[in-house]
Order: structure tokens, then sequence, then C-alpha cells
């Protein structure tokens, strides 16, 4: 039979770090604002929460790590807005602080929520970051209680006759065979 782990979205007692970016803060303070109202409704209580404000999505996975491992919170969600302009930057920035915060989570262990609104036009960041098309920051809000919570029940049951390790308790790799 499988075994299904549903964690409830319930965010009480849950800490979490969310980075914010200021470059086009007209958008970002809305997915802020979002963001907050989720947690907040789905119980994360203000005392829990640590805001850390960056310069731009660059950033954004430094600030990450940091309220992780200084902050130790249970998760962290990183918002920005990123907008195409007239040249490969904005490329490059996209790209990067997807893979950036990615790492920051697999090499932490700890739930990171890509909160970065990517957009062709102004039109679209205005519509993602709160009007016609939702707010991107109140999905991540969502999603950094149901991905905190899960990793909590996923660490504190683990799989009948497991014991849950800690990264450093891992296994060592196998040795490549000598010939």
């Amino acid at each position: 039979m499988a075994t299904l782990i549903e964690p409830e979205l319930r965010g009480a007692g849950l800490r979490v770090g969310v980075a914010v970016a200021r470059f086009n803060e007209l958008f970002t303070k809305h997915l802020l604002e979002g963001c907050l109202r989720e947690l907040r409704r789905h119980g994360v209580a203000d005392a829990d929460i640590t805001i850390a404000w960056v310069p731009g999505s660059f950033e954004l996975a430094t600030a990450a790590r940091e309220l992780v491992e200084q902050r130790h919170v249970a998760v962290a969600v990183c918002l920005g807005c990123i907008i195409r302009g007239e040249t490969t930057h904005y490329d490059h920035v996209a790209q990067e602080s997807a893979r950036s915060i990615a790492r920051v989570a697999l090499e932490t262990r700890t739930p990171v929520i890509y909160g970065v609104v990517t957009a062709e036009t102004v039109e679209q960041a205005i519509n993602r970051c709160g009007a016609k098309a939702g707010n991107k920051g109140a999905d991540a809000g969502v999603a950094a209680v149901e991905m905190g919570r899960l990793v909590q029940t996923l660490r504190t049951h683990p799989a009948r006759g497991h014991r849950a390790r800690k990264a450093s308790e891992r296994p060592a790799a196998a040795s490549p065979p000598t010939s």
C-alpha cells in the first residue's frame, strides 16, 4: 500500500525567512504583502517571520542562505521581479537567480521557495504581482507553509524501520572499482 504524506497547511510555530529584492520595489512590495498575508492567514506569527531586503534578485540566494544558517528558519521565501529590457541582462539574472536559489535549498536541505516573477513586459509584471493573474507572492507564502511542514513531517516520521539521518551521517560514496 502506498504511503500518502499530506502536511496540514498550519503555520503555527513555523519560522519563515523572506528575502525581498528592492529592485522593482513597485512590484516586490506587492509580492511581500501577498506573502505575508498568506503566512499570517495560515497561522505563522509575526514574531516567527524575518524579512531581509536585498538590492536585487541576484542577491536573493545569499540572503536565503543566511536566513537558513543564521536565523535557523524552517523555510525561506525569495521574492523578486525581473522584467525583460533591451539587453541580455534579464536572461543572466533570471537564470542565475533561479539556479542559485535552488542550490541553496539543496545544499542546506531546507525548502527555499522561488517567488521571483519573470516578465516580458511591465503589464505582465503588474498582472502577476497582484492584479489579473493573482499574486505570486501569495502563492509563495502558501508554498512556504506547505513545504516547511512537509519537510518537518518527513524528518520526524521516517519510514518504518529506518532512522532519519542528518546530511553528515550519509554513507560515503562508493569507491570506483580498481582494475
